[in-house]
């Protein structure tokens, strides 16, 4: 049974969140191979869910099928990136109007709290990427539009893929800590512009992180060629 599974979940539903989960962290990185037989025997299922979760996870463009080649994991397309950033700037800073009416002690010690959290992290990459989910879904709280944050997980998934690339490799934590700190500092002061304009450039400040990634790793992104895997003694793209 695939690892993690619980009652009443199905074998794909499983095995389409394991998947997924190691895509958008990296773990499969961008371009990688993807075999049925050894994704079954890893997670202990048969081929099936394995099959039906690809095909899902192709509808997503998290992964590509190439006939007579195989399944691989989608390289990161800027379009998709944009979109999603579209989307989430979109409702970020719409919920931080709200919030900015909204703002009492408690929800500025939580927001606090978390931010204090943030800088005891050092280089922990992937707590610092839990904390900063947490504090974005808690200023979408503080604004009374907790429920939104699932729009917002739905459509930042190819966002997300780029976002730990730059967290590994151009962005210093501290930096991103510190602009969380000035939307905070910003609605505690009663200056919603200055808190938009701090949230905006934060939540842009990827693009500039993706570009710098794409000068030293061209070949985790879609090129303008429509380049495809080939097999050689072993697959490579061209």
């Amino acid at each position: 049974m695939a690892q993690g599974a619980g009652v009443g979940r199905s074998a794909r539903a499983v095995v389409h969140e394991q998947l997924r989960r190691r895509i958008i962290s990296g773990e499969l990185p961008p371009g990688a191979p993807l075999s049925e037989n050894e994704l079954a025997a890893e997670l202990s299922v048969s081929r099936t869910p394995v099959r039906e979760s690809l095909i899902l996870l192709a509808d997503e463009d998290l992964v590509q099928v190439f006939p007579q080649l195989g399944s691989f994991v989608s390289r990161l397309d800027m379009r998709l990136v944009a979109d999603a950033q579209f989307v989430r700037e979109a409702i970020e800073v719409a919920s931080l109007r709200d919030a900015a009416d909204r703002l009492d002690d408690e929800a500025l010690t939580a927001l606090r709290e978390v931010l204090a959290r943030q800088r005891e992290l050092g280089d922990d990459v992937e707590e610092f990427f839990r904390l900063d989910e947490e504090f974005h879904h808690l200023l979408l709280a503080v604004g009374g539009h907790a429920g939104a944050w699932r729009v917002v997980e739905s459509a930042k998934a190819h966002l997300d893929r780029a976002r730990r690339l730059g967290l590994r490799t151009v962005s210093p934590i501290a930096l991103l800590v510190a602009q969380h700190t000035a939307v905070v500092d910003a609605l505690a002061a009663g200056d919603l512009a200055a808190a938009e304009a701090a949230l905006r450039e934060h939540l842009r400040a990827v693009f500039d992180d993706i570009e710098r990634v794409r000068e030293r790793s061209p070949e985790l992104f879609v090129s303008d060629d429509g380049e495809r895997p080939v097999r050689r003694s072993v697959m490579v793209w061209r």
